[in-house]
């Protein structure tokens, strides 16, 4: 037990030293960037031109565009041009006594333009359907992507806030660790305390010691990852503000949320057109043994040069025009069976696509309850770790006092440490939990956008 009559001028100063260690370490990582750093909305548009994938999702959404003028293009008509031009070399042989050889040479040439338009394609009025859904399914999938890249660059920024949190916790510790310990040291050597005392310091120091190690190392990771995203490294991020409140959901229901997810989740919406496209496959492969009925015109010219033969003489040449106009049936009879097996693959995709669709609102439904759940338990742990927070100071406080009056050891004063250190990073934690959850819902539902991340970056400071 630590003696009564240590309360020196090292005992006494203790307090001051630790809160400027503290302040010092927990404003390194982010007084600089409240001045200067960038923010959570800048870092977002950063990632909108350099992100990867969503360049990809915007490639892709561009190329499912085009499947509906693919479509419409089965309903219009069609118009093709050929032409030809031939050159002719003859040689004509008289079987006379002597033999006589008469050649000649003549060109022959013409075009000819067909246009089509058809009259009755079943196939191609379902597959004109089916481009439009093609093109809501893709319009889904790219607000799939954007939602994600949403979610990756707040939940990579939120990263390397947490790890800028835990490393100036770790150093704050640090310093208050190694102030104990030289008072540890001299009261030792006074004779005031035992050795044990000082053996605790050191042995908490060293794995602080070892814990910023860590922390530093953790906090590099974060931030490439961040850069992986945004294209560049930012040394200096806006954090939360100390006194943030964070708002419920609004509507405040988990069931509302359920229902919007069912139908709102940019999966959902996916599925459902794959749904329908696979439907309409299905009568599209059944077309195949419906007639087809097409309007066919032609236009057209042949020529000819002249040439002469000797048997008749010079022979003039000729141009032939020619227009034709009608209407052209064809009847599918027998196709080998393969318009019957295409049409059971597509009853059996269809099926698959309903039972995908199934999935994707169950799946919406569960990432909607587990989002609502996120948002809710996290204010109660954030109101929670307020609320020790403030015990944790407290007992600290007592803590040191006890010690200065010798009804404290040493290890009472480090273990109180730890604890507000540790309850001060847990609450960080909690809050961007809770911040990620809220974007985890509105991501199930659908309609997470960039004015969501507009409203958590008024938090930052």
């Amino acid at each position: 037990m630590k003696k009564k009559g240590i309360a020196g001028g090292s005992a006494r100063f203790a307090p001051k030293a630790i809160r400027r260690a503290v302040l010092a370490a927990l404003l390194a990582a982010g007084a600089a960037g409240s001045a200067w750093g960038a923010d959570l909305l800048s870092v977002y548009r950063e990632a909108l031109a350099y992100d990867a994938l969503f360049a990809s999702a915007k490639s892709a959404l561009d190329a499912g565009r085009e499947k509906l003028p693919q479509g419409r293009a089965g309903l219009l008509p069609t118009i093709g041009l050929a032409s030809n031009t031939t050159w002719s070399d003859l040689a004509y042989h008289v079987r006379t006594t002597p033999p006589t050889n008469a050649p000649f040479k003549y060109n022959t040439n013409g075009w000819t333009a067909t246009l089509t338009q058809p009259l009755f394609r079943w196939q191609n009025w379902v597959n004109y359907n089916q481009s439009e859904l093609q093109v809501v399914q893709a319009e889904a999938q790219f607000v799939a992507a954007r939602q994600d890249l949403i979610s990756r660059v707040a939940q990579a920024y939120f990263d390397v806030l947490l790890a800028q949190e835990t490393l100036a916790t770790t150093q704050a510790q640090k310093a208050a660790i190694a102030e104990q310990l030289e008072a540890a040291k001299r009261n030792f050597e006074v004779g005031t305390a035992t050795i044990t005392d000082t053996d605790e310091a050191q042995s908490r120091h060293d794995l602080a010691v070892a814990q910023e190690i860590a922390a530093q190392n953790d906090l590099v990771v974060k931030r490439n990852t961040l850069a992986t995203i945004v294209g560049a490294d930012h040394p200096f991020l806006k954090g939360l503000r100390p006194s943030v409140r964070i708002g419920r959901p609004q509507p405040d229901s988990m069931d509302n949320w359920v229902d919007t997810a069912q139908t709102g989740n940019p999966a959902v919406v996916a599925s459902k057109a794959g749904a329908e496209i696979a439907s309409l496959e299905a009568d599209k492969q059944q077309a195949g043994h419906y007639p087809t009925l097409d309007l066919v015109a032609t236009r057209g010219r042949n020529s000819q040069t002249g040439y002469y033969y000797p048997a008749i003489g010079a022979l003039p040449g000729s141009d032939t025009n020619s227009t034709t106009v009608g209407v052209q049936l064809a009847i599918p009879i027998f196709a080998g069976g393969s318009v019957t097996s295409r049409t059971r693959e597509a009853a059996a995709l269809r099926e698959k696509a309903r039972s995908d669709l199934d999935n994707a609102r169950r799946t919406a439904a569960l990432q909607a309850r587990q989002a609502y759940l996120g948002v809710t338990s996290g204010l109660s742990q954030v109101k929670a770790y307020e609320a020790a927070l403030v015990s944790s100071q407290s007992a600290l406080d007592s803590n040191k006092l006890g010690y200065e009056v010798g009804v404290r050891i040493n290890i009472d004063v480090l273990n109180a440490q730890s604890q507000l250190y540790d309850t001060r990073q847990k609450l960080a934690k909690a809050r961007l939990d809770t911040l990620t959850a809220q974007l985890k819902l509105k991501a199930a539902a659908g309609n997470l956008t960039e004015d969501d991340l507009a409203a958590i970056n008024a938090l930052l400071e």
